[in-house]
């Protein structure tokens, strides 16, 4: 990875730069609805950014990470939503997004979070820990998309909800 990302909290001078970002990580992903920067507003708007980190390089926003709160259908408090995660296609595959993810998960443990969990590509988040458990799922998502790190050896079961956020398709309503 180039020593010169650094990875910081976000400020109101990033919001726009996010978005741009997050719009171009996803551009291409057929998997993807293109909703990711909305929902990033939307979590923003709700002020249910539990921690939304940027890689700045060069003085420049290359990548963004966003996590939230998440609600455990067993009742299980203080577990938190990975996403979106985003790059920027030129900076991809160079461990920024991996640097995101580690912080971020240090960051949710320093708060003493109690787990966090995700719908991603299978086969990329293994290597931060994350494993897809039994008993736990998102509704619709299949088993191998969803992935789940327990901080404290107790792992929830049933179903998890993510922000209202998530359901999010297209630019927020503004008034005035």
């Amino acid at each position: 990875m180039n020593d010169e990302v650094i990875i910081r909290e976000e400020t109101p001078a990033d919001v726009m730069a996010i978005s741009e970002v997050t719009e171009a990580a996803f551009r291409t992903l057929e998997i993807s609805n293109h909703t990711e920067q909305y929902i990033i507003s939307a979590l923003r708007a709700a002020d249910a950014l539990t921690i939304s980190l940027v890689a700045e390089l060069g003085g420049r926003v290359g990548g963004h990470i966003a996590f939230s709160p998440v609600t455990m259908s067993d009742g299980t408090t203080d577990w938190y939503g990975l996403g979106p995660v985003s790059v920027l296609p030129d900076y991809q595959r160079q461990g920024i997004g991996g640097t995101l993810i580690e912080e971020g998960l240090a960051r949710l443990r320093a708060m003493s979070a109690r787990g966090c969990c995700l719908v991603g590509h299978p086969g990329y988040y293994q290597r931060f820990g994350f494993s897809n458990p039994s008993g736990l799922g998102h509704e619709g998502v299949p088993p191998e998309a969803f992935f789940a790190l327990s901080f404290d050896d107790h792992m929830p079961q049933g179903t998890v909800q993510f922000h209202q956020a998530f359901k999010v398709n297209g630019p927020l309503e503004t008034s005035g």
